[in-house]
Order: C-alpha cells, then structure tokens, then sequence
C-alpha cells in the first residue's frame, strides 16, 4: 500500500476549513417522524388487552 496515496474514505479538510458559512440557506428543521410519548404508550398498551 502506497502511504502517500490520497485515501477515499479520508475527507479533504482543506475543502471543508475553506467553506464560506455566509453563504449557506437557512432552514427550518421539521420532525417528521416524532417519537410517541409515554402516555401513548401507556394507552395503547391499554387498548391491546382490551
């Protein structure tokens, strides 16, 4: 193996320390998939012996 070879699964820091924040969208983050809280499970647990 080649030690001076650019390995592919090594990320280019150069790339990233040169990245201009300012330019950047900002977004909202939406949850998509919220988890269920615990008195919906207690609920549900509920309704399956039933």
């Amino acid at each position: 193996m080649d030690p001076f070879k650019k390995r592919a699964d090594k990320p280019d820091m150069g790339e990233i320390a040169s990245l201009d924040k300012t330019k950047l969208k900002k977004t909202e983050t939406q949850e998509k998939n919220t988890l269920p809280t615990k008195g919906t499970i207690e609920q549900e647990k509920r309704s399956e012996i039933s």
